[in-house]
């Protein structure tokens, strides 16, 4: 076999305490609670955590998010990347993979502005993760991150303050879930189970990395976020809020006070995960007319004053041509 253990990988992702969340051991961990298969493949300076999902007859498919990772320098570029194929490649190949589809923790227009583009592999035009988002800085001081905001989102977090609401930490996944369930029904989209979250929450609170966020109004919740950190990089996963005194901008102030505990936890950058995967030129154009997918995100997240970044497009190694044929055209559809 050509995997480590997760005590392995634990000592490698350690030398690289700014890597993704999503290559956390507590990530894996919690995948494997929810129909995957987590494994850490390592060769010298490089390593990534691979998902597996089991598909009819014996087949899988293999799934690298946000790696993989380095502990000295580029990925793509480093001495240990062809023995790091070869250990990856075979061991997909023991575990009858269809494709690897690898996510990369790089930005398009960075390092020159070009993407990798390794031997073996093929750009992929599905993505698992959202590919674009906004980005704060939290480097600066907290007027100056104020002062980047629209005007708009500025008032609208003092309003809520005027308005009384406040913010509070939680430590259980309740109260989140029964605004979760609210948002969902009123926006029509779909959520993960009452365990997933909870397991989400309980691995990554244990170690300091995760923080449950409840904004309310004598009493009453009004909004919820779940917050993950790991080294110097935060990201807000999932939000949820009432249909209740919206007119309190509770989700205004419950995201201003994650950026700032992520601030004061040495944290350099807030990500907030996912916007339409359109240039920002057109973002700006349609966001006040657009109400599908995350363009109502968008038009919130937008006044927070972070730049619009978008992540190179996934890569796809095949190893089974005809199945995933089958996958592209099922991929098609689906969206």
């Amino acid at each position: 076999m050509s995997s480590s253990t997760i005590q392995e990988w634990k000592s490698f992702i350690d030398r690289s305490p700014d890597a993704h969340i999503l290559q956390s051991p507590a990530w894996g961990e919690l995948k494997s609670k929810f129909g995957w298969e987590t494994s850490w493949v390592i060769a010298g300076t490089l390593g990534a955590q691979v998902l597996f999902q089991t598909l009819p007859f014996g087949y899988q498919i293999a799934y690298v998010p946000r790696g993989p990772v380095s502990t000295a320098g580029s990925v793509f570029d480093s001495p240990d990347w062809d023995e790091f194929q070869k250990k990856l490649n075979d061991f997909c190949q023991e575990k009858k993979t269809v494709f690897l589809k690898v996510e990369t923790d790089l930005w398009e227009g960075v390092s020159g502005g070009k993407c990798p583009s390794p031997a073996g592999y093929r750009t992929s035009p599905h993505s698992i993760q959202p590919p674009r988002t906004i980005v704060i800085s939290l480097e600066q001081s907290e007027e100056d991150i104020l002062a980047r905001m629209k005007s708009k989102t500025r008032y609208n977090i003092r309003l809520a303050e005027k308005k009384e609401v406040s913010v509070r930490l939680l430590d259980q996944i309740e109260p989140f879930y029964s605004l979760l369930e609210n948002t969902a029904d009123r926006s029509e989209f779909g959520i993960h189970t009452l365990e997933y979250y909870r397991q989400a929450f309980n691995l990554f609170d244990q170690s300091g990395e995760c923080k449950l966020f409840l904004a309310e109004f004598q009493g009453e919740p009004l909004a919820s976020i779940m917050v993950f950190i790991r080294g110097n990089r935060s990201w807000y996963f999932y939000g949820a809020s009432s249909n209740k005194h919206r007119d309190r901008m509770p989700t205004y102030l419950v995201q201003w006070e994650a950026l700032r505990w992520a601030k004061n936890q040495g944290c350099l950058t807030y990500d907030l995960w996912g916007v339409p995967d359109e240039n920002e030129a057109e973002l700006e154009d349609q966001f006040l007319d657009r109400q599908d997918g995350l363009w109502g995100v968008y038009r919130f997240k937008r006044g927070f004053g972070g730049e619009v970044k978008r992540t190179c497009s996934p890569l796809d190694k095949v190893f089974h041509p005809t199945l995933y044929s089958l996958y592209l055209l099922r991929s098609r559809v689906g969206n």
